[in-house]
């Protein structure tokens, strides 16, 4: 009897450790390998401190530029770098690939019903007045107006005084701080003076920080059910963002509260100090819902908070390492500005093709936002033959599809601002640094496409461009640190650890760029 029972244990260990050792063929012949009930777990467990590069390698190989991953407990994921198919899901059929209900789940708390966080009728209604809003010349003006100020009275002193005292800074948390303060002024009409390092940072921002962070750290997870598990019994980082969620929403409609009662109680709305120009007065003068309100603002500021400074710290450190790159850039505002004739006005920065090409090139290789997710409605079939089962999790990779070198050349992995102009840099007085290309929004997803293209995506370049402009014509940045740092993809990507510069003065600077 013994020996029975010993043969009988002997075959069921063997079973098992085939079937949780041993990759399945069929799930593993077009993305990573996968085990019978633990789907991708081990291999996603083995390269969690890489996944990114991870998901580009298996890509890479991949013959359609797209693979499949499958998970435990929960359904497939497609990960595409396929133009082809990024056009079929932003635009070609974009009705089938909503965000979906997995989605709004884990930003859902967060986001309420903004417009980053619907689908249907209630995103459509949204965007609708968000592009109305965002078409205005005067929200434009509103904008270009609050840049001046912020730059010229804020971030600049903050450079003078690092260069004057010769300070290490982290330029990364200095450009988040700008931002903050932007998007708050724009959205809110509210100052959080991030700037002034003489005060602690407000509640509300790292309220901002936390909740972002602990909701990209579910987007990310391999099994869903243990932050939901966490999110039911109130545990660990859950509890954390449950605290920031409500510091978040709480303070947010108090603002809103505040100045819709300002407004109603002016007796001239135009002779009111913010004449409407932020978006908060604008919704409130429109006669939306104060909820309604609250969860667009937050999607708004989440929207803008980190992705320009994200995309402005990577650019400074590629810079850093092309300084060829970076006199070209002072060439050409130089000649656009005409050695300080012109003012550096909206009209001047469309015209920095040049600072636009290094923009577009810092982001191919540094997205703010790494990758993006939608949930099939419906069975589908992708332009490259990949079949999509309703409720699979498709996901297009910007990160992944700017080092694809069936996109971009065997040179991808350069910094090369050159690939998105039409001829050679060629700088002339009055001139800039040639015609950009049109490149493919499916190629390079950075803002989105089709229907839900990012609205605020020039404002956001002439944000950057300005800043840039400003920043190296006065001085030069050169980082403290020569190693390749980190890329850290939470809900926008950012700098492991900062960037820690030395600023210096230059010897002779465009004195009038702002």
């Amino acid at each position: 009897m013994f020996i029975f029972f010993l043969i009988i244990f002997l075959c069921l260990g063997f079973f098992f450790f085939t079937l949780f050792t041993t990759p399945t063929k069929l799930f593993s012949s077009n993305g990573p390998s996968s085990y019978p009930i633990l789907g991708c777990l081990p291999s996603f467990y083995k390269n969690r401190f890489r996944l990114l590069d991870w998901y580009t390698d298996l890509l890479s190989f991949s013959p359609t530029l797209t693979i499949v991953v499958h998970r435990l407990g929960a359904r497939r994921i497609i990960v595409t770098a396929n133009p082809s198919n990024v056009q079929y899901i932003l635009k070609s059929n974009f009705v089938n690939f909503p965000k979906g209900q997995p989605f709004t789940e884990i930003l859902g708390d967060l986001l309420g019903s903004g417009i980053f966080n619907v689908d249907g009728e209630l995103w459509s209604t949204q965007r609708k007045l968000a592009s109305h809003e965002f078409s205005t010349n005067s929200l434009r003006e509103f904008v270009v107006k609050t840049l001046q100020e912020e730059v010229e009275s804020r971030l600049i002193p903050v450079l003078e005084e690092a260069a004057e005292k010769k300070q290490v800074i982290d330029l990364q948390d200095v450009l988040r701080r700008f931002a903050f303060d932007i998007v708050s002024r724009v959205s809110l009409g509210t100052d959080p003076f991030c700037l002034d390092f003489s005060t602690p940072i407000s509640p509300l921002v790292q309220a901002f920080d936390t909740a972002s962070m602990i909701s990209a750290m579910r987007g990310a997870a391999p099994v869903y059910a243990v932050w939901k598990m966490k999110r039911m019994f109130n545990l660990g980082e859950e509890k954390k963002l449950k605290e920031a969620i409500q510091l978040v929403h709480s303070s947010v409609m108090e603002i809103v509260r505040k100045r819709k009662t300002e407004l109603e109680n002016a007796i001239n709305v135009y002779d009111y100090e913010y004449k409407g120009d932020d978006l908060l007065s604008r919704l409130l003068l429109a006669g939306h819902d104060e909820k309604v309100i609250r969860d667009m603002v937050i999607s708004f500021i989440m929207a803008g908070r980190d992705t320009t400074s994200a995309a402005m710290t990577w650019l400074f450190w590629l810079l850093s390492k092309n300084k060829n790159a970076e006199e070209m850039i002072l060439d050409e505002v130089n000649s656009l500005i005409n050695n300080g004739e012109r003012a550096l006005d909206f009209e001047v920065l469309k015209e920095m093709s040049f600072l636009k090409a290094s923009l577009c090139e810092s982001m191919r290789l540094y997205p703010p936002v790494a990758w993006d997710s939608k949930h099939a409605a419906a069975d589908d079939i992708l332009p490259d033959g990949t079949f999509v089962g309703k409720g699979d999790r498709v996901t297009y990779f910007p990160y992944g599809m700017g080092r694809m070198e069936k996109l971009w050349g065997k040179d991808q992995l350069e910094f090369k601002p050159d690939r998105w102009l039409e001829e050679p840099v060629m700088m002339s007085i009055g001139g800039g640094g040639g015609r950009l290309k049109a490149v493919s929004p499916y190629k390079f997803p950075v803002f989105q496409a089709g229907p839900r293209v990012c609205l605020g995506k020039e404002m956001a370049f002439i944000q950057m461009k300005y800043v840039v402009a400003c920043v190296l014509s006065r001085f030069e940045i050169r980082p403290v640190v020569e190693e390749q740092p980190s890329f850290v993809p939470l809900l926008t990507a950012h700098m492991a650890g900062g960037l820690k510069v030395m600023v210096k003065r230059r010897i002779e600077y465009i004195s009038n760029c702002l």
